[in-house]
């Protein structure tokens, strides 16, 4: 696992060294083991090794038997050994043991469609010397990130986009017309980034750039989960016993290392069962790693404890206080280049930390709710259409009668108003309303035009659209683990690498195996949700590793006490920070709408948690990347405490 970055000239002049330094130094956290370079003429690559595989001769950038090709790869495929042997009896020869040699001789062998063979995740770019040809790729799920910028004459990569902000011809500007997005979700799901003129290579996609009389560029997909619209007729055992041996093999291939291993361990269904299957699968010791909160309600520290010992792990914990939270936040926004989406990403940060004591490699749960309906939201939607469809009897006025009442009442408790406003009650009959801002949306499209002074056309909830009608012709619960896949899983893994890589960590995802999607997508509906218990065919498929109190406790998908620490007197100090006249939000948001929403909060008329975080990380980011007050917030947002001082 490691950090890429590249530059590529097309005017006739030379790649500077220089600035593909400056690139990898700035991300010197993803390889502390080690640096290497490769420039000649218009072509410089830099890369960062957290040695992982073959750590004496694994070292890049790499090149090929006669010099001709170089490659900076990021990542592991964990079928390369099964590839080498192919490889080696067409006449290729190697000289290391590393998966990154692998790529690059099958790149050879077989061109573009190289990347069709591996198994794993990994973002890479490899320069054609001869042919003057960058070809780049990034894995099929986007566990692994590549982030770009083209004008015609430069093309610059990274695996992060503050390596592409150290090269001259790039500046940080905000691409303000994402903002609706962001709002809505937290994240932005297309290939433009937060930072004007960055990309991202999407998931399963790859990247060619001919650097001719007329340079061009050009991204191709090979790749796509799929969305059947008929299953196979087989009994559940069936279902379950192939469901069982396919997540062994994803998890096995995935303890592939020369260096000690570890496991996040939530205590839910999915990382316990990967945990009981590293015990099963590995002859050493299992470490595993959690994280929690004093604040008891928030905390699932005893069940990945209880997990454990049932399973007989080597158990670290690590408890995360207010003061640690909100003072690591400015570091971790600038970690993950954007605002972060989720208040876990920084409980995720704190558990890695405390992992890279011990090991390098980690695995995860990541991914199972995604594949298998494992979110309440789910279940709730289509509960939610079968009630609309009677509902819709009612007259129309009388049902936005109904939903300004829950809306205005006063009578009525934030958590009252909450519940029934996630009903047909509160709802609108599209799925804009019964699913995106019933589940999804902090600032849905409506309340975006009172929060915002600045007019945009675009519209929020497009991407997960697209992909939603792209499927329409597969069963409803399909559709929805479709979208998600391609937008909301996509996030989340940036979580998990960015954090992760913020520790000089590497983190596997075995759910995420593709062989182990395709056969995911396979399952029919009834096989995933039955009975309002959501991934079913997991559960089965590991009732014998773990306790059922712990295969079938209630999901609560990571918590934080973010919104018990947000109505304490002390988190004041935020609250003014969002009303800061010198920062980001002051250029966008409608400080009246601001002050009334903040007003409804603290005085429980409304839970704005959801919305207060997502303003609070925008107004973080604008100060780590485009305000200049960087050092002003860099140790934290809290009164100086001594826990601050110990944060990353």
């Amino acid at each position: 696992m490691c950090g890429i970055a590249g530059i590529i000239v097309t005017d006739r002049s030379s790649a500077e060294e220089q600035w593909v330094r400056r690139m990898t130094n700035r991300i010197a956290h993803r390889g502390p083991d080690a640096d290497g370079f490769y420039v000649s003429g218009e072509a410089a690559l830099g890369h960062r090794r957290l040695s992982i595989i073959d750590l004496a001769t694994g070292g890049q950038p790499m090149t090929n038997e006669d010099g001709t090709l170089w490659i900076t790869y990021n990542g592991e495929v964990f079928n390369h050994a099964d590839l080498r042997l192919q490889l080696e009896r067409a006449g290729h020869r190697y000289k290391s043991r590393s998966d990154t040699e692998t790529v690059l001789h099958a790149y050879e062998q077989y061109g573009d469609q190289c990347v069709c063979r591996f198994r794993g995740m990994f973002a890479f770019a490899i320069w054609d010397q001869s042919g003057k040809r960058l070809f780049c790729a990034r894995d099929r799920l986007g566990i692994k990130p590549f982030y770009y910028f083209w004008n015609g004459r430069l093309f610059a990569f990274a695996s992060e986009i503050k390596a592409l902000l150290e090269h001259p011809d790039i500046s940080a500007q905000a691409n303000e017309k994402l903002l609706p997005e962001y709002l809505a979700f937290g994240y932005n799901s297309g290939e433009e980034t937060l930072f004007a003129g960055v990309r991202k290579l999407m998931p399963g996609h790859t990247l060619t750039l001919d650097c001719g009389s007329k340079p061009s560029l050009e991204i191709r997909p090979y790749w796509d989960s799929p969305c059947p619209t008929q299953f196979e007729s087989r009994t559940d055992k069936e279902w379950i016993a192939e469901c069982r041996e396919r997540l062994e093999d994803a998890v096995r291939t995935r303890l592939m290392s020369d260096v000690p291993l570890g496991m996040f361990l939530s205590g839910g269904v999915d990382s316990s069962a990967i945990a009981a299957l590293m015990k099963r699968l590995t002859t050493g010791r299992v470490k595993t790693f959690a994280v929690g909160y004093s604040e008891a309600d928030f905390s699932e520290l005893s069940y990945a404890r209880a997990v454990a010992e049932r399973i007989g792990t080597e158990h670290h914990e690590v408890l995360v206080t207010m003061d640690d939270f909100f003072n690591a936040l400015p570091k971790l926004v600038w970690h993950e280049d954007e605002p972060i989406s989720w208040p876990s990403s920084v409980s995720l940060f704190f558990v890695a930390r405390l992992a890279a004591e011990q090991v390098k490699v980690v695995l995860t749960g990541e991914g199972s709710d995604e594949l298998f309906g494992g979110y309440a939201r789910y279940r709730f939607y289509q509960l939610n259409q079968q009630w609309m469809n009677a509902y819709r009897g009612v007259p129309k006025g009388i049902r936005t009668g109904i939903r300004n009442i829950l809306s205005t009442q006063p009578g009525l408790s934030a958590s009252l108003r909450r519940k029934l406003g996630h009903t047909v009650l509160g709802r609108a009959a599209n799925i804009e309303s019964l699913y995106l801002d019933n589940f999804y949306c902090a600032f849905g499209a409506d309340e975006q035009k009172q929060l915002l002074t600045v007019h945009f056309d675009n519209d929020p909830y497009a991407f997960f659209l697209k992909y939603w009608e792209l499927v329409k012709r597969s069963p409803t619960l399909s559709r929805l683990l479709y979208a998600d896949q391609k937008t909301y899983l996509v996030e989340l893994l940036m979580k998990q690498d960015q954090m992760s890589m913020a520790c000089s960590i590497e983190s596997r995802v075995p759910f995420l195996d593709h062989h182990f999607v395709e056969f995911a997508a396979s399952v029919p509906p009834h096989m995933k949700l039955r009975g309002g218990v959501g991934k079913y065919i997991l559960k089965k498929a590991v009732e014998d590793l773990l306790p059922e109190s712990i295969v079938y406790r209630k999901k609560v998908g990571f918590p934080t006490p973010i919104g018990t620490w947000l109505l304490q007197d002390r988190a004041r100090v935020l609250v003014d920070y969002l009303r800061d006249p010198d920062g980001i939000l002051a250029a966008y948001v409608n400080p009246d709408y601001l002050d009334d929403l903040l007003g409804k909060h603290y005085r429980g008329v409304h839970d704005a948690t959801d919305r207060i975080w997502r303003l609070l990380n925008l107004q973080v980011w604008g100060d780590m990347y485009l305000t200049g007050r960087r050092e002003q917030f860099w140790d934290g947002l809290m009164p100086v405490s001594a826990s601050a001082a110990q944060t990353a």
